[in-house]
C-alpha cells in the first residue's frame, strides 16, 4: 500500500458566492459548500468537511494545525491556543517527539517530501538535505539566515532525518515546486523547470514509487487570501486543481490519496484573516469507511499511521 497526502493551505468550505470565494467561480474538487450542494467527486472520491478548531477560542493557524496534521495529535487543545506561522518551542517538541515521518521510519516505513527547495534556504534552516552540484541560487545574508524558520512540514521530516529535495532534484525529474508548474519559482529567478500541472503529475507519481508515504505542500492559496488577490487565487486553485485532478486519474490501484488543507482563508476574500470555516478533506482509493469519521484535521495523520501500521 501507498499513502499520498496533498496538503493545500488555507482552503475552507464557505458560502458560494461568488462575490467573496474564488472556489463558487469553478467546479474545484475542492468547490465545496457551506449552503449549496456540490457535485460528487470524480473516481469515486469523497468529501469529508473537517473541523479545524479542536475547540479551541480564535481562529485556527498553520503551524498549530500544520502540527496536528503531521503528528495526528490535538496541538491547538494541547497547547490552549492556536499558533500562528512557525512552530513554537513546545509545537517544536512535539513534532520530535510524534512527527508521522518518525512514526512511519520505526516502523520501518518509509516517507518522502516531493517538493524541491533552494539549497541555501534548507541549508539555512539546518534540516537534512539531498546533495547539491550546482553553485548555490542565492546567497543569504546573516541577518536573514536568523529570520528564516522551518515550518511544520520542514521540522515533521527532519524529525524522521529525511533529506530534502533540492532544485537540482527537480530539474532532474524527481522534484516538485511548490507552485507546480514552476512559474513562481522562476519569476524569482530561481532555475525550476516549467511543466503542466499533469507533468507534475507524473513526477509526483514516479517519487511515490520508492516510498510507503509521500507528502506534497502547496501554499500559494493561503498567500492569496492573505492579500485578497483574486487573480492570484484563482490562479493557484487551478493550478492545484488540474495537478490533482490528473494525480488522482493516475492513481495506481493500491494508492490511497488524501487532499487536505489546515484552515479556512481563501475562500472568503471579504477579509485577510483565517476563517472558522470546516475544510474539505478528500479521499480517493479503496474503500476506508473510517475517513468519514474524520472529525478534525489530526485525524488526517492518524490515517496515515494506521494505514502503514505505524499506530
Amino acid at each position: 500500500m501507498r499513502v499520498a497526502l496533498l496538503f493545500i493551505d488555507g482552503v475552507g468550505i464557505g458560502r458560494k458566492d461568488p462575490a467573496v470565494n474564488p472556489l463558487a467561480h469553478r467546479e474545484h474538487l475542492l468547490s465545496h459548500f457551506e449552503d449549496a450542494p456540490s457535485p460528487p467527486l470524480p473516481y469515486g472520491g469523497r468529501c469529508i468537511p473537517t473541523d479545524t478548531t479542536f475547540g479551541v477560542p480564535g481562529r485556527p493557524q498553520s503551524a498549530s494545525n500544520q502540527t496536528a496534521i503531521l503528528t495526528g495529535d490535538p496541538a491547538p487543545a494541547l497547547l490552549g491556543r492556536h499558533v500562528l506561522g512557525y512552530p513554537n518551542a513546545p509545537l517544536r517538541g512535539l513534532m520530535a517527539d510524534r512527527s508521522i515521518i518518525r512514526r512511519l521510519g520505526a516502523a520501518g516505513r518509509t516517507s518522502t517530501f516531493a517538493n524541491a527547495y533552494p539549497a541555501p534556504y534548507l541549508d539555512a534552516l539546518e534540516v537534512p538535505r539531498r546533495p547539491s552540484t550546482s553553485p548555490p541560487e542565492f546567497v543569504l545574508t546573516p541577518e536573514s539566515r536568523r529570520k528564516v524558520k522551518p515550518s511544520a512540514s520542514k521540522l515533521a521530516f527532519a524529525a524522521g532525518g529525511i533529506p530534502l529535495r533540492t532544485l537540482d532534484d527537480a530539474r532532474a525529474g524527481d522534484g516538485l515546486t511548490h507552485d507546480i508548474t514552476g512559474a513562481s519559482a522562476r519569476a524569482y529567478g530561481l532555475p525550476a523547470p516549467a511543466r503542466t500541472p499533469e507533468e507534475a503529475a507524473a513526477v509526483f507519481w514516479d517519487i511515490a514509487s520508492g516510498a510507503d508515504f509521500t507528502f506534497f505542500e502547496h501554499y500559494l492559496a493561503d498567500e492569496a487570501g492573505h492579500a485578497q488577490d483574486w487573480t492570484a487565487a484563482l490562479a493557484a486553485l487551478d493550478a492545484f486543481d488540474a495537478f490533482t485532478r490528473a494525480l488522482v486519474a493516475t492513481r495506481p490501484v493500491e494508492a490511497r490519496v488524501l487532499v487536505c488543507s489546515d484552515h479556512g482563508n481563501v475562500e472568503d476574500l471579504s477579509t485577510r484573516g483565517h476563517t472558522l470555516h470546516p475544510v474539505p478533506v478528500l479521499y480517493f482509493g479503496p474503500p476506508a469507511p473510517e475517513v468519514e469519521s474524520f472529525s478534525t484535521v489530526a485525524d488526517v495523520g492518524r490515517a496515515v499511521v494506521r494505514w502503514l501500521g505505524a499506530e
